[in-house]
């Protein structure tokens, strides 16, 4: 299975220069107009290459499986033993509930607790196969990569690994602006009185409007 060690290791490198090309790009987005498109072309094509190597090692997993499973057999749970298979490739501490660091961040100190999949991987390992699926011939209401078993693995292990390392996955909700101060009032009433009043011309007695 090195070729599948390789891959997880791919995986993470893509991550981190993906992260680097569209920090890169958007701080070149004040010199240049191109940027964005250019950027997106990039992103683009990771996002492919990617995918197509998600699929190719999917492919092999199937056939290394045993009994080896063609993909017209595969099913959720299938999708299910894939990922927890991948857990032995992890990269991210997730600290069991016994473990003095569970729910901690930024833990002080190294400790025993195993390494995983990270939940932002796996989801967007899921994702990417999804379409995979579908652009080399499946039918969405057959895509093992959609069902509803694998969303709900998906929920849990997001939900466990938010309580053990202490990080939150709930989208941030836009702040609204605080209400002004009776100051900032008072001194934007003073700025509208403070304007001049709009100047009419009036026309001379007498005379008619057209």
């Amino acid at each position: 299975m090195d070729s599948i060690q390789e891959f997880m290791e791919s995986c993470h490198s893509d991550i981190t220069n993906t992260a680097t090309t569209i920090t890169t790009s958007n701080n070149s987005l004040v010199g240049s107009s191109n940027s964005p498109s250019a950027s997106s072309t990039t992103t683009s094509s990771r996002y492919e290459n990617q995918k197509r190597r998600d699929w190719n090692t999917f492919g092999q997993y199937l056939k290394n499986h045993r009994p080896p499973l063609s993909l017209s057999r595969c099913s959720g749970a299938h999708v299910l033993e894939f990922l927890r298979y991948l857990d032995q490739f992890g990269k991210t501490k997730v600290h069991t509930p016994i473990c003095p660091f569970y729910g901690h961040p930024n833990p002080p100190a190294p400790c025993p607790c195993p390494l995983r999949q990270a939940w932002g991987s796996l989801d967007a390992l899921i994702g990417r196969l999804r379409a995979a699926f579908e652009e080399n011939g499946g039918k969405p209401e057959t895509n093992p990569f959609g069902a509803r078993a694998v969303r709900l693995y998906l929920r849990e292990v997001r939900e466990l690994q938010s309580k053990a390392r202490g990080i939150s996955y709930e989208k941030k909700k836009r702040k609204r602006p605080p209400p002004p101060t009776p100051q900032q009032q008072q001194q934007q009433q003073h700025h509208h009185q403070s304007l001049p009043l709009p100047h009419h011309h009036l026309p001379p007695p007498g005379t008619k409007k057209d």
